[in-house]
């Protein structure tokens, strides 16, 4: 499926009296530049009677070069496959744009970070609260901007300002930062009457890691590597969603060969962390079994994984225009011994095991009992929520990146997007497990359909100054990258948007009216990332 000339056409004319310039740029992607003061229209049109969904926004400093901060809004149309990139820019002396917030709540949450992280005033935004910043930073320091030097700073004892929670019998319960196990940290905060709980907070962003500003100046090659660390479980998700944003740049189509190569790896991706995640829910219903038969059927995947990219966690495997792996030989006379692998036939087997884990758990009316009706989400809140992957498609949402956006070879590929409508435990367990399902048809069709050919291509030059991305459905949901590179072929800016960004707020109210018990279940029914979350 591709944007029709036709339909990209009736957005221009929609949008070309409330704006200064609309461009094509490549096939299905508008280039539109606004006013500041005309972004709530050009939004509302969007958002409105066009039906599409803000997929991120990005901030940038181009004082140095043109005098001006910018600020980017990137939508999305998933029915009809189209982009809409517009561009604003902001004046240096008290820089502010209107908020979007009370007509979209992604929105909020990108115009909060980016008056963190760059000082740009969302005018009218309702919650005044910092999302980013640490508590501790300087009221000065801004560190996206590109003058920003880091400060020296500490805990000066101050606590951080939770809102308080007040009723007969009402008390609080702290979790974290420091949490069992290797995790990365973050700190909930339960209001609860008794194992009740009628609110909860979250702090985040203990860990900021300065991603995105470590991308400036990079070249791809650089910057891939970067990429892929974003969130260790998502390597090949972030570094192909990163790839497709610089071949968009370079205007390089991959080879075909390369394109299948990379599906399979996505879906080994998805495929050892769907299974780990089943294990893990049914482990939190005190079901041991599942745990430790999960586990043992990831680390099958895991080496499977090193099989084929010498990678359990397959870094280094996907590049600016390709790949650096191919698939291994597969086995039979002709075959070399030491690199005869029927990958597809041992993802099948894999799976095949995994499913009787499945069928003996969901037999187990103890475990089902845990599962269903516990931590319900429902269709409206993660339609308003904007959120994105496994925890949407649970909860009614029909969205799913491969299909609504596909490029080579998943446009022709078969494969089924489960729905569920329960927005439950149980639902985002199914989904997961259907997905798996998906991913060893998606193997084997991938594997048997692959053409012979390269497996990369030259990255030759970035087009300066012209916003490029790509949207990547990774195993926790889609994940959007954004680029913009120099005169010089190096990068000056990046934008990821992990699908954690816009799933944790929903898990707060996933939780509400529940037991304090069950918090772990529906947290790992979520299992969303704290780095990739906080960049």
């Amino acid at each position: 499926m591709s944007a029709s000339p036709a339909r990209l056409a009736d957005v221009d004319r929609e949008l070309r009296p409330l704006v200064s310039s609309v461009t094509l740029v490549r096939e299905r992607e508008l280039h539109v530049r606004a006013a500041a003061s005309d972004i709530r229209d050009v939004a509302g049109r969007l958002l409105g009677p066009l039906g599409a969904h803000l997929l991120l926004m990005a901030g940038d400093d181009r004082r140095q070069d043109l005098g001006v901060f910018q600020v980017h809004y990137l939508f999305e149309h998933r029915r009809d496959d189209w982009f809409v990139n517009v561009t604003a820019d902001v004046a240096p002396e008290d820089p502010a744009i209107p908020s979007l917030a009370e007509s979209s709540y992604p929105a909020s949450r990108f115009e909060r970070e980016i008056r963190d992280l760059l000082g740009i005033t969302p005018a009218g935004h309702p919650d005044p609260r910092a999302l980013v910043r640490h508590g501790f930073w300087p009221e000065d320091y801004y560190p996206l901007r590109r003058d920003a030097a880091t400060p020296v700073f500490g805990d000066d004892g101050r606590p951080f300002p939770f809102g308080q929670v007040e009723g007969p019998g009402v008390y609080e319960i702290p979790v974290g930062p420091v949490h069992a196990g290797i995790i990365e940290p973050g700190h909930f905060r339960f209001s609860a009457v008794g194992e009740t709980i009628i609110d909860l907070k979250q702090r985040l962003y203990f860990t900021h890691k300065g991603t995105e500003k470590l991308f400036e100046g990079r070249g791809p090659g650089e910057g891939v590597r970067l990429a892929e660390r974003v969130s260790g479980d998502s390597t090949v998700g972030h570094a192909l969603a990163f790839c497709r944003a610089i071949e968009s740049a370079a205007g390089l189509a991959v080879p075909p060969r390369a394109a299948y190569v990379r599906a399979v790896l996505l879906e080994l991706e998805r495929l050892y962390n769907h299974v780990a995640d089943f294990g893990m829910i049914v482990s939190d219903t005190g079901f041991a079994f599942a745990h430790a038969h999960c586990y043992r059927i990831r680390e099958r995947l895991l080496r499977l994984n090193h099989a084929v990219t010498g990678s359990r966690l397959m870094r280094g495997a996907v590049i600016p225009g390709g790949v650096t792996c191919d698939f291994p030989a597969q086995a039979g006379p002709a075959a070399a011994s030491s690199r005869a692998l029927d990958l597809a036939g041992e993802v099948d087997a894999t799976v095949k095991d995994f499913l009787e884990v499945v069928d003996i758990c969901l037999a187990n009316s103890l475990v089902v009992d845990r599962l269903q009706g516990t931590g319900v989400l429902s269709a409206d809140v993660a339609r308003d929520h904007g959120v994105r992957g496994c925890v949407a498609r649970a909860s009614g949402q029909d969205v799913d990146a491969r299909r609504d956006h596909p490029v080579l070879p998943y446009d022709r590929l078969r494969f089924a997007v489960p729905v569920r409508d329960a927005g439950d435990v149980h639902a985002r367990a199914i989904v997961r497990v259907e997905e798996v399902k998906a991913s060893a048809s998606l193997v084997r069709q991938a594997v048997d359909g692959a053409p012979a050919g390269a497996l990369a291509a030259p990255v030759i030059g970035l087009a300066p100054d012209t916003p490029a991305f790509a949207v990547v459905e990774g195993w926790r949901g889609a994940i959007a990258c954004w680029v913009m590179a120099n005169r010089g072929g190096r990068l000056q800016r990046v934008k990821i948007v992990d699908p954690s960004f816009l799933n944790w707020p929903a898990l707060s109210r996933a939780i509400l009216d529940n037991i304090v018990p069950d918090f772990p279940l529906c947290n790992k029914s979520f299992n969303l990332s704290y780095s990739g979350n906080d960049l």
